[in-house]
């Protein structure tokens, strides 16, 4: 070979070199590039407390009575237009530490240790999907609610370590700082202001990653949570409490009270949505909104009415589920089938090809979001089993455990609970008699201790408690607060709003033991404390150890 061409030969390899070189340090310093190439997708979960299934896309679904015909919800209408919207979401558990223990470890709230109840304790040796996926290389971060009252605060989530709330927690009150600072510097401002807090948090978290890393973020607003101002989804939202007459559920009295209360509570769910927009405008700016699944839905049904949060019945259990991601997701799908949510764990896992550890006994969700079809897509999931133990314990003054478990189908509920001598809304601390003074309605309406401590305080109870001896709401009073069979059954295709048990009734024998003996099958696979275990752990110290009120500080 001659020495020219040689030369020539290293002078081509040479630059072939340079080209390769600089290709890859472009390569590393643009996040674009890096978007590009990468596989795995941002994680964004909007959970908020005490939501139920309250979004206009779920109008679509329901009679016109339904009060979801009332409000708008631009956000949450967006994800389920692009993505896909489920029609029977359910939570484990209608307790917020409990649900949340579930959904994040993707197993039955009582595989979770004390992470089962209110005001437990987390068990670090518990896998959770978003240490998992710190594990593997993403950037994990929260604001606001994860995982509490139960302690230390958000320990699954990695605690005060992930947490990015620089700019505040007003959200979480939000109608009682916007009322407050609406005279001064108008409505439309004083709303802007609270969601400007939650983008700052946000970018503050997107900030923080180191460049090019994928993120999981969960954004859990506590403002749905009690309390909120009376009358501030008028003020605030416009919305008026009179179109809600004749919407209400039958277990509940059409009254001004309660239809203001609920009104009230809309008008925080238009809040939540509004800030579930300054998420989706912040991914939009940075260019990751369509390598991010979006999921969207709450920890369990509205709280301070009865037979909400803390029951079994679908207003307490039944909740939103959207989820948006381009790349998976076909747009506009409506899905039948039945889900946990403590399925979110091993889906978001799949989702970023994180191996699913040991004892995380939910199943993804990845076949079901990534079919192109609408309808029934797992022929398997035509039911969730959900449950309950005890919200705010205290075997001192005999406010021991509700238990409940239940299965819910297509057509039908069964509940079995077994302690029916037991108080389900807690100690009625003597209302149960009716010469009992009524305590006053101020008190009934601010402090949840008053009575029945497992029903948030609110103008709801209040009202009923206090009109309890009325002959006209005596019927929907014993239905919220008085104590229940040892099994309930109710046939969903006549009767959406679950007031008539028919457990006993002679047609549906076959039904009833049916379901119960599918019920118990479960719970004896999943090895239900309740039903495997003497002593019951739940009946006994530490379970039954609540202090007071205090402790919730």
């Amino acid at each position: 070979m001659s020495a020219k061409y040689l030369n020539t030969l290293m002078v081509l390899v040479g630059l072939v070199l340079l080209s390769i070189a600089a290709d890859m340090t472009h390569a590393q310093a643009s996040p674009e590039s890096v978007r590009d190439t990468r596989k795995r997708p941002n994680i964004v979960m909007a959970f908020a407390d005490d939501w139920g299934r309250y979004a206009r896309a779920y109008a679509a679904f329901e009679g016109s009575k339904s009060l979801n015909h009332l409000i708008d919800t631009p956000n949450f209408d967006r994800i389920a237009k692009e993505g896909v919207i489920f029609k029977n979401a359910f939570v484990p558990v209608p307790s917020c530490t409990p649900c949340r223990s579930s959904i994040l470890s993707g197993r039955y709230f009582w595989q979770t240790g004390m992470g089962a109840i209110l005001l437990g304790s987390w068990d670090d040796s518990i896998p959770t999907y978003p240490l998992e996926l710190e594990k593997a290389g993403y950037h994990i971060g929260h604001t606001y609610k994860v995982w509490s009252p139960g302690r230390p605060y958000d320990a699954p989530y990695g605690a005060e370590r992930t947490r990015y709330q620089s700019a505040g927690r007003s959200f979480n009150s939000f109608s009682q700082v916007a009322t407050r600072l609406a005279p001064e510097m108008g409505v439309a401002k004083a709303k802007e202001s609270l969601l400007d807090e939650t983008r700052q948090n946000f970018k503050s978290f997107l900030n923080a990653r180191p460049d090019g890393d994928p993120f999981c973020y969960w954004w859990g607003p506590t403002n749905t949570h009690r309390t909120w101002t009376q009358g501030s989804g008028n003020s605030l939202w416009s919305l008026n409490p009179d179109d809600l007459k004749g919407r209400l559920p039958a277990f509940l009295p059409d009254v001004h009270e309660v239809r203001e209360d609920i009104c009230d509570y809309l008008g925080e769910v238009l809040a939540v949505d509004a800030g579930l927009g300054v998420l989706l405008d912040e991914l939009e700016k940075i260019g990751e909104l369509d390598n991010t699944l979006v999921v969207v839905s709450g920890d369990h049904g509205i709280p301070g009415i009865p037979r909400g949060k803390c029951n079994l019945y679908d207003i307490g259990t039944e909740v939103a589920l959207l989820a948006r991601w381009p790349k998976k997701i076909a747009p506009g799908r409506v899905v039948d089938d039945f889900v946990n949510l403590m399925d979110l764990a091993p889906t978001f896992l799949e989702a970023a090809g994180v191996p699913k550890p040991e004892g995380m006994t939910a199943r993804s969700l990845m076949p079901v979001l990534e079919s192109k079809a609408s309808g029934q897509i797992d022929p398997t999931r035509t039911f969730v089993v959900t449950g309950r133990e005890t919200h705010f314990p205290s075997a001192r003054d005999g406010n021991l455990p509700y238990p409940q478990r239940a299965i819910r189908t297509k057509d039908f509920l069964y509940i079995h609970n077994f302690e029916p001598d037991r108080w389900p809304m807690g100690n009625p601390r003597g209302l149960d008699d009716p010469d009992t003074p009524t305590p006053p309605y101020e008190e009934l309406r601010d402090t949840t201790f008053t009575a029945y401590p497992d029903l948030d305080a609110s103008p709801t109870k209040a009202w009923m408690v206090t009109n309890r001896n009325d002959e006209s709401v005596r019927e929907a009073y014993e239905l919220g607060f008085g104590k229940r069979p040892q099994e309930e059954l109710f046939d969903l295709r006549v009767d959406p709003d679950q007031v008539r048990n028919i457990a006993d009734n002679s047609e549906y024998q076959d039904t009833r033991a049916r379901l119960a003996e599918q019920l118990l099958e479960i719970l004896r696979e999943q090895e239900d404390p309740r039903i495997v275990e003497e002593p019951i752990r739940f009946e006994n110290p530490p379970y039954t150890e609540y202090e007071g009120p205090k402790r919730l500080k």
